[in-house]
């Protein structure tokens, strides 16, 4: 991402993460969350804050395969989604370490 930018205008946006300027329109519908500002001539201007917040959706979306209600809900209890990912992961890398430790002893 080019952070020399201050705004984003849909097709970059969309071109960004691979889905369609549609897809993105759709969500702002449903995600009370993405609320992009629109410049003089009515077009939707993104910066990198929204980006950041439809990131979030596409990942619960698309990566996790949360319904709409789902990723909702998710964002809703969960200010920072990916804070859970990112506990989760720490926690099976300490026991991957641990069982690596324990495999040392055995053999």
């Amino acid at each position: 991402m080019h952070n020399s930018k201050l705004y984003y205008k849909i097709g970059e946006v969309s071109e960004m993460l691979g889905v369609n300027a549609s897809l993105i329109r759709f969500w702002e519908k449903e995600f009370p969350n993405l609320k992009p500002r629109k410049n003089r001539r009515g077009s939707r201007v993104f910066t990198i804050g929204d980006i950041e917040e439809i990131k979030k959706v596409y990942n619960l979306v698309k990566s996790q395969g949360h319904t709409l209600e789902g990723a909702k809900k998710v964002l809703k209890n969960n200010k920072n989604p990916n804070r859970k990912i990112l506990d989760i992961e720490q926690r099976l890398l300490k026991i991957r370490d641990f069982l690596v430790e324990i495999k040392k002893e055995i053999s």
